[in-house]
């Protein structure tokens, strides 16, 4: 069995929604989702999963759309951010909100994040797929940074949470042994959205 986790594309920044904010996609957003698909080509892929946030199911929308699957939502898999009532891109974080920054660099989640319940959530959500997916079959899988990380914490048994960078629409890729064993196949390919990332636009 293999999870490709695909990370969100770049979400429109929100501030102060006065709700749980739930941006979806900017406009160079919709450029990387629409490379995902052919990023995928070479895999059987039998399920598309998304979390119930935007910025994820709008990332899922043209893979399934090219493969003719309904994009299935799984609460489990929304984001530790997701009753925050504002969403701050990360590399707007990193001169606006410096400390909360350096702590993410760190490998550590926000102060104000339950760590263990978001590990847990996750790692529940993740196990529950896997039980509804046969041996041979490939999910894909439209989440988070954060939600990628914690699942790569619980497979390799890292210390901390968020120790990748893992960078919008890149594809990080589990495998799941007959035996139950699982492993981390590549993590944060990115080549195929490479100029569309904010570093790489900025500094081009």
């Amino acid at each position: 069995m293999q999870f490709i986790l695909v990370r969100h594309a770049q979400p429109l920044r929100v501030e102060n929604a006065g709700e749980a904010a739930d941006p979806g996609l900017a406009p160079i957003g919709v450029e990387q989702a629409e490379r995902v698909p052919a990023a995928l080509d070479h895999h059987r892929i039998v399920r598309v999963i998304s979390s119930p946030q935007r910025r994820a199911q709008e990332t899922a929308a043209p893979t399934a759309a090219k493969l003719g699957l309904e994009v299935e939502i799984v609460d489990g898999l929304a984001e530790y951010d997701r009753e925050l009532p504002s969403y701050i891109p990360i590399e707007d974080a990193k001169t606006e909100f410096r400390d909360t920054y350096e702590r993410i660099k760190e490998g550590h989640l926000p102060l104000q994040i339950d760590a263990e319940a978001f590990r847990h959530r996750v790692r529940d959500a993740i196990t529950d797929i896997a039980s509804t997916t046969a041996a041979a079959d490939t999910v894909v899988i439209f989440a988070h940074g954060g939600v990628i990380n914690v699942t790569l914490q619980d497979i390799l048994g890292l210390a901390r949470p968020l120790t990748f960078p893992i960078d919008y629409c890149s594809i990080t890729r589990v495998l799941f042994s007959r035996t139950g064993r699982r492993s981390a196949a590549t993590v944060n390919e990115n080549g195929h959205v490479w100029e569309l990332l904010p570093r790489n636009i900025s500094n081009g």
